[in-house]
């Protein structure tokens, strides 16, 4: 069995929101839409004070609430742990948005653009007209990973097929892959560090580990 999972280690990651932009250059949002977003949280009192950044998105649950209150069934978990949305089958009635304990869903129901109401060129080469009235959220970049079942690349270590906000991690912070094969990179860190899920008290199963210490 296959089952994707991202990690994050909290004592890399600078804040310096290059996966957001990554992700948002990858799956052309909208503007006011981040399918990635990164935290910056002040703890302490002054002048002991610490700044952390904490970087969210859709945690692609095993228990995945969204799923539950679909009346459509729009949302599915694959075999592989990543949650999908069919936005020929979604209707947009938010129940998902609302029932996401993570904030990681939005749902825009007119084109938005960066400019007004007109496409930059850019723009209006990746617009996508299904993505409107309906719910969206990060995919893992599910498309390159279907890729690397035809190329025969392993997601997390190939580029290609690996999502955009890890690529894109200048500190090295973020790592994806297979964690049932005991010798990825991501299986292989999680077993040396410390790591915590967020509200994992809810018992939704993320599939994004918080690294923050070693074991």
């Amino acid at each position: 069995m296959t089952r994707y999972v991202m990690s994050i280690d909290l004592r890399r990651c600078v804040g310096c929101q290059t996966c957001t932009a990554a992700c948002k250059n990858a799956n052309a949002t909208p503007p006011g839409v981040q399918w990635r977003r990164v935290l910056d949280l002040e703890t302490g009192e002054f002048p002991d004070v610490r700044r952390s950044f904490l970087p969210t998105a859709c945690m692609h649950c095993a228990e995945p609430p969204c799923a539950a209150v679909c009346p459509t069934e729009a949302t599915q978990k694959r075999r592989d742990g990543l949650v999908t949305i069919d936005y020929d089958v979604c209707i947009g009635c938010a129940n998902c948005v609302m029932a996401c304990p993570y904030e990681a869903r939005s749902i825009v129901h007119e084109a938005r653009f960066a400019y007004g109401e007109q496409p930059i060129a850019s723009e209006a080469i990746r617009f996508d007209p299904s993505r409107i009235s309906v719910a969206t959220k990060c995919s893992f970049c599910k498309e390159r990973i279907d890729a690397a079942a035809a190329s025969g690349r392993i997601p997390g270590r190939d580029p290609e097929v690996t999502p955009a906000c890890v690529n894109s991690c200048i500190s090295g912070a973020m790592v994806f892959g297979d964690i049932d094969d005991p010798d990825s990179a991501v299986s292989r860190l999680l077993a040396k560090t410390q790591h915590f899920h967020m509200h994992e008290e809810l018992g939704t199963g993320p599939s994004v580990y918080y690294i923050w210490d070693h074991a």
